[in-house]
């Protein structure tokens, strides 16, 4: 069987369970036709480069998968129809990647750089702590 990544991109305006319940469907439909699903990775609402179908933003679902030709042929089709899905890619691939996809690593990087400066802006001092530099030219220049 052949090895492929299946990425779709679900309306913005839904639910993150609704977006789970598309990536259930679409397992189904591989598992149902003789093919499984190695991986799902929801990369998480996400703003879009231009917008599409009137959505600036979009729900991304990547999919792992290792089945036949006529299984993706299905899953495309079932993809097609569904109108909760404005956009999706299915790419060939030599092998799946192990481990968490790029995206994922992005995310958890996204994430610890905001963690370490929760409290504010990381080494820049506060304005309090700024030395002082002095009149500024409007109140020197007589503005009274």
């Amino acid at each position: 069987m052949a090895l492929y990544e299946h990425v779709f991109l679900a309306r913005q305006d839904l639910a993150q369970a609704q977006v789970d319940a598309l990536a259930e469907i679409a397992t189904k439909i591989v598992n149902d036709n003789e093919g499984r699903v190695v991986k799902t990775e929801n990369w998480g609402l996400r703003s879009l480069a231009y917008k599409i179908a009137k959505n600036r933003k979009a729900h991304y679902v990547m999919l792992e998968i290792d089945a036949p030709g006529s299984v993706i042929a299905e899953l495309e089709r079932q993809t097609q129809i569904n109108e909760d899905i404005i956009r999706y890619m299915t790419v060939k691939v030599d092998t799946l990647e192990e481990g968490p996809t790029v995206m994922m690593r992005k995310q958890d990087r996204d994430r610890e750089r905001r963690g370490d400066r929760e409290g504010g802006r990381g080494d820049r001092p506060d304005r309090g702590d700024r030395p002082d530099r002095g009149p500024r030219r409007d109140r020197e220049e007589g503005a009274e």
